[in-house]
């Protein structure tokens, strides 16, 4: 069911959120999480994909994007597909000790729909259209300070699975497009 958060403005910058169904926490394990550095840089490569800022928690990813070739859409549609079927692939090895439990969770939401035997990813991507610097700024922070709030890390940098790396200056997962903040006062 759509929330009406959706991807209108084809060259706009967008604040997306992907869950895994079920809330499950595939991203504990390292394996998955490259999977996604690698199918993001693939996107960068060759589907015109430029990333602000991200974020890869136990159960979902912040990003800010947006597509320059104008198919942010098609493009986030193929990175799940993508990864979907890396997961699954892993799933069906050995390498996997949560693999019972975690195909019933995947076939369970997946029941519903035809032909499919899993689902991985949820269907909304709660798009944000991101329209001035104040909320690009928000977005940023809120992406970056996930890891600290979740107890993760105590300085958002310290987190390798976030751009956060990038904006401190040091050499993150991925390359991201960083912007500038404007200068505030502090009194």
């Amino acid at each position: 069911m759509s929330t009406g958060y959706k991807i209108s403005e084809k060259e706009g910058i967008y604040f997306l959120t992907f869950q895994i169904v079920g809330w499950a926490d595939i991203f504990t394990r390292k394996i998955y999480k490259d999977i996604v550095i690698d199918s993001f840089k693939y996107c960068q490569k060759h589907k015109g994909l430029e990333i602000f800022a991200y974020v890869i928690m136990s159960n979902h990813i912040h990003i800010l994007c947006r597509s320059n070739i104008g198919d942010l859409s098609g493009t986030i549609r193929d990175f799940k597909i993508f990864t979907s079927k890396k997961f699954i692939e892993i799933l069906s090895s050995n390498k996997e000790s949560r693999r019972d439990w975690m195909n019933m969770v995947f076939k369970y939401h997946a029941k519903y729909k035809k032909g499919q035997n899993y689902q991985i990813w949820t269907h909304e991507n709660h798009a944000e259209h991101i329209f001035s610097q104040k909320f690009i700024e928000q977005k940023i922070n809120y992406i970056h300070q996930n890891p600290v709030r979740s107890g993760i890390v105590n300085q958002a940098e310290n987190y390798n699975y976030s751009s956060a790396k990038n904006y401190a200056d040091e050499d993150g997962l991925l390359d991201v497009i960083t912007i500038d903040f404007l200068w505030k006062t502090v009194r």
